[in-house]
């Protein structure tokens, strides 16, 4: 796979990711399947599609948006509404209802997750390897003078 920039590497993955959210959309708003087993598969399919790679991904507010955004959009499918009896009619969860709910890290949290397991790998390196080198290299910090 070629080299790509974090921008198109990261659209790509949301776009992957919901391909593959519509594929099982039908799944995922059948009512006689458990809440518990569509969560199950969100996190083993959807997450892993989502996440592949992302050690590298530099998030700015912008990815980090989005990324939420889609994790939400799939959550909210996944719990349904609820009945309000107060006001009794169905709205959707907020968002502080939806992660208390959940009690899973969120698609921001694993990915830093993702990164901290990559740090730890390299740091268990023998001194030699590429990747540990690379880590510790300095890059300097002199500016060219005109």
């Amino acid at each position: 796979m070629k080299f790509k920039n974090n921008h198109i590497d990261l659209q790509e993955r949301i776009k992957n990711a919901n391909q593959t959210y519509f594929m099982l959309q039908t799944f995922f708003k059948n009512k006689n399947i458990s809440k518990k087993l569509k969560l199950r598969l969100k996190n083993t399919i959807i997450d892993k599609t989502l996440t592949y790679a992302s050690e590298s991904w530099t998030l700015t507010k912008r990815y980090i948006k989005q990324l939420n955004i889609f994790e939400r959009k799939v959550y909210r499918i996944i719990l349904s509404p609820v009945y309000a009896n107060k006001k009794e009619n169905w709205r959707i969860l907020t968002n502080k209802e939806i992660y208390a709910s959940v009690k899973k890290p969120t698609i921001i949290e694993t990915i830093r997750l993702n990164r901290l397991h990559l740090f730890g790998h390299v740091q268990g390196l023998e001194e030699n390897r590429i990747p540990k080198r690379v880590l510790y290299m300095n890059l300097g910090t002199s500016k060219i003078e005109r």
